[in-house]
């Protein structure tokens, strides 16, 4: 099946010769929550606007669904929904016209049932006479999600939609994404809640100086790169570390309290029990043990690291 956005040799360089984008290339399918991570200034934002039809790029193409997205801007924005970082709503106007009138934009007929779910989802129905002035900032985020989802798209790009929101509408939130991800609704967000990523994207890009480090399904990513610790409590602290462990990533504590195992993978991971048989061995006794994983945003840190 051919991806619902194509992105080829993607480029941006503005005006006064910042490079945002350099050569990104990215496929995502249709219905996958794609989560993309970056510092800020990355390149996060550049690339939406362009996908979106806001920014013209500098070399390169983008296609959603099959349509060139500076040629056939129309049609490939009428397929978007765009919750932006920025609080840009009408102070003046109330949240049903508000609402209502982004779906007349995209060329789609009245339909009240529908305008009454979207505001029901994010509970803004008690709200929809109120004028936007009136609302807090995290009601006006809410605002901006459903003029997003009004006229129907195929595709949401939610650039941080949870920055600076309360619990209740990032919980909230997240709910419409599970969702729309059931009607088959591409789902594009950036974030800087790495554990959001972590719980609800299918895959995870890494953008950092404008280049795309890597695009990989969460899970095999956190399989590959994703390291292990074993944490072992020693019944009596060590002076030092013991002999016949130089084939292991073995580390004693700074207090000789621990003796601490970090492996990657299920061929190191297998090797515990020869461990352990080594130091029964010698006598070493431990009273606990515990384990750790590295989470998603170990993973970017370290990527990110990397380029830095």
């Amino acid at each position: 099946m051919a991806p619902i956005v194509s992105i080829r040799n993607l480029a941006k360089t503005y005006g006064n010769g910042f490079q945002a984008l350099k050569g990104v290339n990215l496929d995502i399918g249709k219905g996958e929550i794609l989560a993309l991570l970056g510092p800020n200034g990355a390149g996060k934002t550049t690339l939406i606007s362009i996908v979106c039809g806001l920014v013209n790029p500098s070399d390169g193409q983008v296609l959603v669904g099959g349509h060139d997205v500076v040629r056939d801007f129309r049609r490939t924005r009428a397929m978007i929904g765009l919750v932006p970082q920025e609080l840009t709503t009408d102070q003046f106007e109330t949240v049903w016209n508000t609402v209502t009138f982004s779906r007349g934009l995209h060329g789609k007929k009245a339909d009240p049932a529908r305008i009454e779910a979207i505001l029901r989802d994010l509970s803004l129905w008690e709200k929809r006479e109120n004028m936007l002035r009136e609302l807090s900032g995290g009601m006006k985020r809410r605002v901006l999600i459903a003029k997003a989802l009004a006229h129907e798209p195929e595709i949401l790009f939610l650039d941080e939609p949870t920055a600076g929101v309360d619990v209740n509408l990032r919980r909230e939130m997240w709910q419409v994404v599970e969702r729309l991800r059931k009607d088959g609704v591409t789902i594009i967000l950036t974030t800087h809640y790495i554990e959001e990523a972590e719980e609800i994207a299918d895959r995870v890009g890494v953008i950092n100086g404008g280049e795309l480090l890597l695009v990989e399904d969460k899970t095999a990513l956190m399989r590959k790169l994703g390291r292990k610790e074993l944490r072992l409590e020693l019944a009596e602290p060590l002076g030092a570390l013991p002999p016949g462990l130089d084939s292991y990533n073995v580390a004693l504590a700074e207090d000789g309290g621990a003796l601490i195992y970090e492996y990657q993978g299920e061929a190191e991971q297998g090797r515990i029990a020869t461990l352990l048989g080594s130091l029964a061995a010698q006598g070493i006794e431990f009273r606990d043990l515990s384990t750790r994983q590295s989470s998603l945003e170990d993973i970017f840190v370290e990527l990110v690291g990397q380029r830095a």
